[in-house]
């Protein structure tokens, strides 16, 4: 232990570094006066050497930044909160509109119930029209607020269809007076003008709107039935054959060879008549999905049918009727053969 506890500088043989004569000659030819020079002071003495400062006024107090804005406080998860905060507020939204809609439909009903009935508003004709309207109509108030936007836009395409029909009077019109053999074509426009208008409201539209409103698969079978009828009606519409009364795309190049005027009314009439028929396609597939989910099926429909013949007032009289004549001559016959 006694040679850990020995100094190793107090050995004659232990080489000082700093006795080396390069680092004593250095130290020997330092300039004046810089063992004195201390540069932490506040005294204004010059440093030794020749060496300049500059001309500061010390200070006493810390150098302090101040912002010119305060940073906001941070929070973690500050996005995420904002986005929650946004969803519910948007969902607070939904929900108020819909109780406000329920309210009104309860105020509709308690208003329709004390007047004794609803009162048909479709077509909407003034009052002093001598024929009156002949449907209720309101889809804010009947169909389900899921179902409100197909049924709109249904309606829509129903009085696109309508408009379409409208303008083939005039395309063919036009056509008539370049070519005097194109009377029929004429003629057989305002006929489907006349027939189409009305028969596709009643026929495909308010089995629609009674199906959504009832959740009837009975009406939805009709619908799907009538609303293939009407495709096929479109298509020969686009197609245009000549002499049908379409101004389709066979007959509107016909009428382009013939006048170019009267051809581009035609065309725009035959774009017409095409975007009709894509959009009753595709609504036709939106329409039969959402039959898929609100559970109707073919036995549905079978058991709906049968319920509602058997619950109609004439269907019920006949019954009776038949069921009593058949009694009266079971007991006539009866009373025959006991006298013979």
């Amino acid at each position: 232990m006694s040679d850990f506890d020995s100094n190793p500088f107090a050995d004659p043989d232990f080489n000082n570094p700093f006795k080396d004569p390069s680092v004593t000659q250095v130290t020997r030819t330092a300039p004046p006066g810089l063992d004195e020079y201390n540069p932490f002071t506040d005294t204004r003495t010059a440093p030794p050497g020749g060496v300049k400062m500059p001309n500061a006024v010390p200070s006493t107090q810390p150098a302090i930044m101040k912002p010119t804005e305060e940073p906001p406080p941070y929070t973690p998860h500050t996005r995420e909160q904002a986005l929650a905060q946004a969803e519910l507020l948007k969902r607070q939204e939904e929900l108020e509109k819909k109780a406000a809609e329920l309210d009104r439909r309860e105020r509709e009903m308690q208003s329709l119930s004390q007047q004794g009935g609803r009162k048909n508003n479709w077509p909407p004709l003034p009052e002093n029209f001598p024929v009156g309207p002949c449907f209720y109509q309101d889809i804010a108030v009947d169909i389900p607020v899921e179902f409100q936007k197909t049924v709109k836009i249904m309606y829509y395409i129903w009085m696109f269809y309508a408009v379409t029909l409208f303008l083939n009077i005039f395309a063919c019109l036009a056509w008539f007076c370049v070519d005097a053999s194109r009377g029929v074509d004429f003629g057989l426009a305002i006929l489907w003008f006349l027939l189409f208008t009305p028969c596709s409201f009643v026929c495909w539209y308010r089995p629609l709107y009674g199906a959504f409103r009832s959740d009837s698969s009975v009406r939805f079978f009709i619908f799907f039935f009538v609303y293939i009828s009407q495709f096929a009606v479109h298509v020969l519409q686009t197609v245009g054959l000549t002499g049908w009364g379409n101004s389709g795309w066979i007959s509107a190049l016909t009428g382009l060879n013939t006048s170019i005027p009267v051809g581009i009314i035609m065309v725009i009439v035959t774009a017409l008549f095409t975007a009709s028929a894509v959009t009753s396609m595709i609504m036709f597939k939106k329409v039969h999905g959402l039959y898929r989910t609100t559970g109707a099926s073919f036995e549905k429909a079978q058991q709906e049918f049968a319920t509602g013949v058997m619950s109609n007032k004439t269907v019920q009289t006949a019954a009776a009727n038949a069921a009593t004549s058949a009694a009266a001559s079971a007991a006539q016959n009866t009373f025959k053969g006991s006298q013979i």
